[in-house]
């Protein structure tokens, strides 16, 4: 009886995805390259929509960015680690509240340390970004990061998509900082 139990629970558990390679890759390591263009650069290509998760988020630079996407008609939404980022302080997120741009925090985890951005996920110019970069000012300056970003490759761009609407459904809208639960 055991066993079974024991192989109805490794059945029913998620199992990672697969895609063929497709598309075009880029890479930057910070600091030797300028992490922070590529990343504005990425943002400024975005047409209909611009999904963000960020565990820490302190670089003006980045914010602005979205939100002047977000004033041009891209639909920016971010997601937020709360722990990381509750506190006004050194934080971008006001900037991209007071830019009318939507942020929830993620409370569910001990820390939501994703670090993507999903752009335009139904194509033309689908995109997805990740690695170990926050976006700070640190990041981009003083620490040893990397970016990855795969364009042309929608399926698997609309996988991070899907993963971050599943993470948006279970966190709380913020409408000004200090945050508290």
């Amino acid at each position: 009886m055991l066993a079974v139990l024991g192989l109805s629970a490794v059945g029913n558990a998620h199992a990672s995805q697969r895609f063929a390679a497709e598309g075009e890759i880029e890479i930057a390591f910070s600091p030797r390259d300028n992490t922070e263009k590529v990343l504005i650069d990425l943002i400024g290509n975005a047409r209909r929509s611009l999904k963000v998760q960020a565990y820490v988020f302190t670089s003006r630079a980045i914010a602005d960015a979205m939100v002047a996407a977000h004033r041009r008609g891209v639909k920016v939404e971010v997601l937020a680690d709360a722990k990381m980022n509750r506190r006004e302080k050194g934080n971008a997120i006001p900037r991209l509240l007071a830019g009318g741009v939507p942020v929830a925090f993620e409370t569910r985890y001990n820390a939501a340390h994703n670090k993507v951005l999903i752009v335009d996920a139904e194509g033309p110019g689908c995109a997805v970004l990740t690695g170990s970069y926050n976006f700070t000012w640190s990041a981009h300056n003083r620490n040893a990061e990397n970016l990855l970003i795969v364009r042309g490759h929608c399926a698997l761009v609309r996988a991070y998509r899907d993963n971050w609407q599943r993470h948006r459904a279970e966190a709380t809208p913020v409408r000004s900082l200090p945050w508290r639960p």
